[in-house]
């Protein structure tokens, strides 16, 4: 349990966006996707996710690891209605509004809310996304339920002291998310990796440099450099511990941090590409696209599905 402790402690927690949604229309999207963790709460409707179309009940919540596409479906009838994340994301407001109105939520037959957030160990690596699993399911949790609804309420006030409650209410939730995987003995061969890895120097060494060097060279001969281990035995060496190799590692985080760019900046596209790393855009625009299944200035424009 002391290990977990410390992964937990490590945990750095950032709160991206929470709202109140309102299904017009069921549908099907086949690969729900966003860069974020988000928790979904489900109040009223029909809510089922993965292949086999999982059912989640009103109260309960659906737990989807940022970086993993996964099936969702909103409403009931929606077999005739299969769109891709794409599709969504460029035709929210045909599926979707947002309640703005404290008193209103989880009022209307289809409805939920949602908090998306980050969660990194040692600031650099996605912790759930880390533990390589799927979509699943949080029941019999009232005072996790009760986190999102205040996140979301509080999402929706102008009040002294609201990015305070909600970053507060936001680390809640990610101890939460993690004591209820940790009790029910979920992903236990993942966590106890984790908590191995976690705990070597040099592997933080290279999270952290990978972090602070993003745009420049992170060839396998840089990295051995850092880590202090040869040249040839550094990849076999990172993926022994992170179950992925190191340039993929890489990837990912380059693209993650061009989409954080694309959200918050109104630099170009070739310049966010050169920022991150990839000096021919055509190729960050493939690589970009080939990751997300949308284009970069597509994400640009809009916010992803989840965060409507």
């Amino acid at each position: 349990m002391e290990d977990y402790n410390k992964v937990i402690e490590s945990l750095g927690v950032r709160y991206i966006k929470a709202k109140n949604l309102v299904l017009h229309q069921p549908f099907t999207v086949r690969n729900s996707y966003d860069v974020g963790n988000n928790l979904i709460l489900l109040h009223k409707g029909h809510l089922t996710f993965g292949e086999e179309q999982l059912v989640v009940e009103e109260g309960e919540m659906l737990f989807i690891p940022g970086g993993r596409p996964t099936r969702v479906s909103y409403g009931v009838d929606t077999k005739n209605r299969l769109i891709s994340n794409d599709d969504l994301i460029s035709n929210k407001d045909k599926f979707f509004h947002s309640n703005d109105s404290l008193d209103l939520i989880g009022d209307a037959p289809e409805s939920h809310s949602f908090v998306s957030f980050e969660a990194k160990v040692f600031d650099s690596v996605n912790f759930f996304a880390s533990l390589d699993v799927p979509a699943f399911l949080i029941s019999g949790q009232p005072k996790l339920a009760n986190l999102v609804i205040k996140v979301v309420e509080e999402s929706m006030q102008d009040l002294p002291g609201r990015e305070r409650l909600i970053n507060i209410y936001t680390e809640n939730i990610v101890v939460e998310v993690v004591r209820y995987v940790l009790r029910n003995n979920m992903f236990v061969e993942q966590l106890a990796t984790n908590s191995t890895y976690f705990k070597d120097p040099r592997l933080i060494d290279l999270f952290n440099y990978i972090k602070e060097n993003l745009g420049g060279d992170l060839s396998n001969k840089v990295l051995s450099g850092v880590a202090n281990v040869s040249e040839d035995y550094v990849g076999q060496y990172f993926k022994m511990l992170t179950n992925i190799n190191p340039q993929d590692y890489i990837e990912y985080q380059r693209m993650e941090r061009a989409v954080f760019l694309l959200r918050t900046t109104k630099k170009s596209i070739r310049d966010i590409g050169k920022e991150v790393g990839y000096k021919d855009t055509a190729y960050f625009c493939r690589r970009f696209k080939m990751m997300f299944g949308i284009p970069a200035g597509k994400m640009r424009r809009r916010e992803s599905a989840m965060n409507i």
